[in-house]
């Protein structure tokens, strides 16, 4: 297992953004739809990692996409919310109750269910604070649903990718 540091933390990030703006960004499916995949900094940091150091780190991945999209720090509070409140989305969609966090350990319907739950709640406060209308609150759960499905795809295919549920 690699030791990972501050360093490649950030080196991550700025990974992560580029492949977001640079590539993902320029993919639309249906004519509306844009995968995102930056929230998987989020969802695969280790858990036994430094909180604050995480929660700042996270703060600065939804910056950084902010200031490529001029979002004016959406993506920064939906990218920190999720980062905050993983443990809780962890043990919900886990099941577990022990202290103990670790992906190898997962079924595979659980670890669906985790990151389907992550990337639904980051899209539907991304969207619904972007567009923040009640007259498209079906319009916009429509696209939060199709964004988190498209999302839930690419961030899967990360995760075979770099075998991040026998790692973690």
């Amino acid at each position: 297992m690699i030791s990972r540091t501050l360093f490649t933390d950030i080196l991550i990030i700025v990974l992560l953004i580029a492949l977001q703006i640079f590539v993902l960004n320029r993919i639309t499916l249906f004519g509306k739809y844009t995968p995102v995949i930056y929230p998987v900094f989020v969802m695969f940091y280790p858990f036994f990692r430094n909180k604050y150091q995480f929660l700042l780190l996270s703060f600065i991945l939804g910056l950084g996409i902010d200031a490529f999209l001029y979002t004016w720090g959406i993506n920064a509070f939906a990218t920190t919310v999720i980062a905050y409140f993983r443990t809780l989305i962890f043990r919900t969609s886990t099941d577990t109750s022990t202290d103990f966090f670790s992906f190898h350990s997962l079924q595979w319907s659980q670890f669906f269910l985790f990151v389907f739950m992550s990337i639904f709640i980051h899209q539907a406060l991304v969207q619904y604070i972007e567009i923040f209308k009640f007259s498209r609150f079906f319009d916009i759960f429509l696209n939060v649903l199709a964004t988190s499905g498209i999302s839930f795809i690419f961030i899967i295919i990360y995760a075979l990718a770099f075998k991040i549920k026998q790692k973690v």
